[in-house]
């Protein structure tokens, strides 16, 4: 097995409505971790991080939404599971249920403007229930 892993220093997302995305991505991705670490409504824009650590994801309002596709470090499978409920449940539309793919294991769903966002475990998978977005 070989893997290519690459640092990055932050990903920027772009989503139509400020507003609108923000409380979808709070909640979302702090089922893997990450919180608000700044918010800044003004300038329309908010970055995501690890507490702690220097911000990774940065959410902003622009023309340029909709097209991405990221994938984000899970835990263990029951993050993919909680990723994937919590955003179901905050209005993502659903691509691919978590599920075991070989090397890994993960979920994706589209945000409100088309962007993709995958959670992805790692490491030894164990096929769990599906469990029902709540």
């Amino acid at each position: 097995f070989y893997s290519l892993a690459m640092e990055h220093d932050h990903l920027t997302v772009f989503v139509r409505d400020y507003s609108v995305s923000k409380p979808f991505y709070e909640e979302v991705l702090a089922r893997l971790g990450l919180v608000t670490l700044l918010d800044w409504p003004d300038n329309r824009r908010a970055y995501f991080g690890k507490p702690g650590e220097p911000s990774s994801l940065w959410l902003v309002e622009s023309g340029l939404a909709g097209g991405l596709e990221i994938a984000l470090e899970a835990e263990d499978e029951g993050a993919v599971h909680a990723f994937y409920g919590t955003a179901l449940a905050a209005g993502a539309r659903a691509d691919r249920e978590p599920e075991d793919r070989s090397e890994h294991y993960s979920a994706r769903v589209f945000d409100f403007d088309g962007n993709a966002l995958e959670a992805v475990f790692r490491g030894e998978t164990a096929a769990l229930p599906a469990i029902a977005a709540a």
